[in-house]
């Protein structure tokens, strides 16, 4: 069965690519000999003279032999072999001479002329007053010259050659992907037995439920009789969707290194180019090469640079080449003349902008959610990307994937680099867990800028901003618990933040969101409380802010007055600019906008009077410190009034939080259902008025 498999493996290789062609270095040899014999004749040419002199030579009786060359309308002057002996003569033609040995055979010397018959006369009236037993006889000559011929005619033949070497490549002669008229070809990199990719579905952790789906697809691949024999058929598409970072490539790198079937990768925008038509053309010549090497898998990264809904929001025509693209994408698919055998991978990271004729199946069966890994799934990415890293036995990856909410597997592979960094910025054998701690703020906050020169009077609105941030957070019940808190600057502006963990789950009642708000406040809120003024450090916070009361009024139905309506859309159109509701309906809302932040803020206010003595503790405590952390949270103002553990808590202390689901669901709750704690009691925002 094995040496079966091989055998099928083998016949399913590509022949090989064409020998390397060695066109380039004849034509590069042909350049390198032209320059030489150009060069070469330049360097041994004849020392020109003047014609004073020429007469001085002539009238000290230097000169053999003169030769007239009419075509090159020159005169060549060989001297006497005694007079080469002369000094002034000897180190002139030395230094002329290619070689660096003298030329005894001349000629030696050459003087330009204008006009033949004129330097017949000139050359009679000088030997008038030469005696006659000294007078050279002028002879006069008509020549060719090879090394000029090939100078002038080799550049014009290595031009005819390299217009033919064009031609022939143009009309398929050389080499695959080089030739204009190939520019229809499929750009799609093919691995198979021989170029084999190595990373394996161990690679992709934190991605179970997608493993399983995929898995699926790559065990039809190497086994179709097991689905077959049942009735079924080979799925034609899978879409993989997820957010940025999340393991979409991965996860289509793991399915080419494990299915043992050739494996076509190329990215959507291969498919665009400048010219008409040829999108649809490389889509033509991708499955036809797919089909001559069945079965195979074809992986399209960002499939929405071609698969975008047609039509919508745009002017009718304006981009036709991408549509044609387009459809000749969804026929190769699932038209006609559709094989077995072929299956197509997608990935993206905009699902709502691609067409529905695309997301159908027969085209695209599964749609494969690829969301951020929970916490469980964090861990099992740090155990990966931290194999060849040397750490220190004190790290702990429960713990840095209890820190890491939110955190993608691109970014938990950044924080592991950006550790093994500072371990090694600051000269260590092994990497510790502060360099993890400072990278994940290096992550979160940016870059940490000790030496950023800040008033005292600044520092000090830094510090009482960030503790009423904390304070704040410490004594709301559903507000994130705070890790971390710091008035050192970092990033672009930030002159301090503090850094909470938020709760891992996906519903949030009104009270939860309402505590969020008022933990935004904080900072604010603490501003106006001790120095009866306001900064602009707030801005962050108040865009946060005014976004989830726009969000609890508009969006989930949170508000009395408005009722339960939703104006959210998420099939809107970026250029939709008609709102679903009237002006009238849009004053209401601004105004319950209002209302709602106005409670939060005087409800916060409140809390922070009420707790005026923690506030100015911590902030004497941050200005002395900078940094400080939830151990000293409650060193200092004592542990938080809530009993319940976070998920945090409950993961470091070893409790395994999957378990503790099952038993709900086996209980009778399911995650939605499942009962919440009592709430903190909250007043009505109109109560309050």
């Amino acid at each position: 069965m094995a040496d079966k498999e091989r055998k099928d493996n083998k016949n399913m290789l590509p022949p090989r690519g064409p020998r390397p062609n060695y066109q380039i270095w004849v034509i590069l040899g042909l350049v390198a000999m032209i320059l030489g014999v150009s060069l070469f004749k330049q360097s041994g040419d004849l020392v020109e003279i003047q014609m004073n002199r020429f007469e001085d030579m002539v009238k000290s009786n230097d000169i053999q032999k003169l030769v007239l060359v009419k075509n090159e309308e020159q005169v060549e002057i060989t001297l006497k072999e005694a007079t080469l002996k002369n000094a002034k003569y000897k180190q002139e033609l030395e230094r002329n001479s290619p070689l660096g040995g003298p030329n005894t055979t001349g000629p030696h010397y050459k003087l330009k002329i204008a006009d033949n018959g004129k330097f017949q006369d000139k050359y009679d009236q000088i030997v008038k007053s030469i005696p006659r037993d000294q007078q050279i006889d002028l002879r006069i000559e008509e020549r060719s010259d090879f090394t000029s011929v090939l100078v002038q005619w080799g550049f014009l033949f290595l031009l005819l050659f390299g217009f033919w070497m064009l031609m022939r490549r143009m009309t398929g002669g050389g080499g695959p992907g080089g030739q204009i008229f190939n520019i229809g070809k499929s750009k799609a990199a093919l691995f198979d037995a021989e170029s084999k990719v190595k990373i394996t579905f161990e690679d992709a952790a934190g991605l179970d439920e997608a493993k399983e789906e995929i898995m699926e697809i790559v065990e039809f691949l190497k086994n179709p009789g097991k689905f077959t024999k049942l009735g079924g058929k080979i799925p034609k598409g899978a879409l993989l969707v997820g957010p940025p970072g999340t393991g979409k490539t991965l996860l289509a790198k793991a399915v080419a290194g494990e299915a043992g079937v050739p494996f076509f990768s190329l990215s959507g925008s291969d498919f665009v180019e400048m010219f008409v038509g040829v999108g649809a053309a490389r889509v033509r010549d991708l499955f036809k090469q797919a089909k001559e090497k069945a079965p195979c898998i074809i992986f399209i990264d960002e499939i929405d640079a071609i698969g975008r809904s047609r039509g919508r929001g745009q002017v009718p025509g304006a981009n036709d080449e991408r549509e044609n693209t387009l459809n000749s994408l969804l026929v190769e698919m699932d038209g006609f003349a559709t094989d077995s055998g072929v299956i197509i991978l997608a990935a993206t990271n905009r699902p709502d902008v691609l067409d529905s004729a695309l997301l159908r199946p027969g085209r695209f069966d599964r749609q494969i959610s690829i969301d951020k890994p929970d916490i469980v799934g964090r861990e099992a990415i740090f155990k990966v990307h931290l194999k060849p890293i040397k750490l220190s036995k004190e790290v702990d990856t429960k713990k840095l994937a209890a820190q890491t909410p939110g955190f993608a597997g691109a970014e938990i592979a950044n924080v592991c680099n950006e550790a093994a960094l500072i371990a090694a910025r600051r000269d260590k054998k092994e990497v510790e867990m502060q360099d993890f701690h400072d990278a994940i703020d290096r992550v979160i906050g940016g870059l940490e800028k000790k030496n950023k020169i800040i008033s005292p009077e600044e520092k000090q609105i830094v510090a009482y901003h960030e503790s009423g941030h904390a304070v704040a957070g410490w004594f709301l019940e559903h507000a994130d618990p705070l890790v971390k808190v710091s008035i050192v600057p970092r990033g672009i502006a930030a002159l301090g933040y503090a850094q909470y963990l938020p709760k891992e789950q996906f519903l949030y009642q009104t009270d939860q969101l309402i505590d969020e708000m008022c933990m935004s406040f904080g900072g604010r809120v603490a501003e106006d409380i001790v120095f009866n003024k306001i900064s602009t450090g707030a801005l962050s916070d108040l865009e946060r802010i005014t976004k989830m009361a726009y969000s609890i009024v508009t969006v989930y139905g949170m508000n009395k007055e408005i009722g339960n309506l939703s104006f959210y859309d998420s099939k809107q159109s970026e250029y939709n600019f008609q709102k679903p509701y009237s002006d009238a309906t849009a004053e209401r809302i601004d105004k319950e906008v209002k209302s709602l932040i106005d409670f939060c803020y005087q409800r916060t206010k409140k809390l922070l009077n009420d707790h005026r003595n923690e506030l100015e503790i911590i902030a004497k405590e941050l200005l002395q410190k900078e940094i400080l952390f939830q151990t000293d949270l409650e060193r200092l103002i004592g542990k938080r009034p809530f009993s319940h553990q976070t998920n945090y808590e409950k993961y470091t202390n070893g409790q395994d939080l999957k378990k503790e689901e099952t038993n709900k669901e086996a209980a009778g709750f399911g995650k939605e259902d499942a009962p919440s704690p009592a709430p903190n009691p909250v007043e009505d925002p109109h109560a309050a008025q």
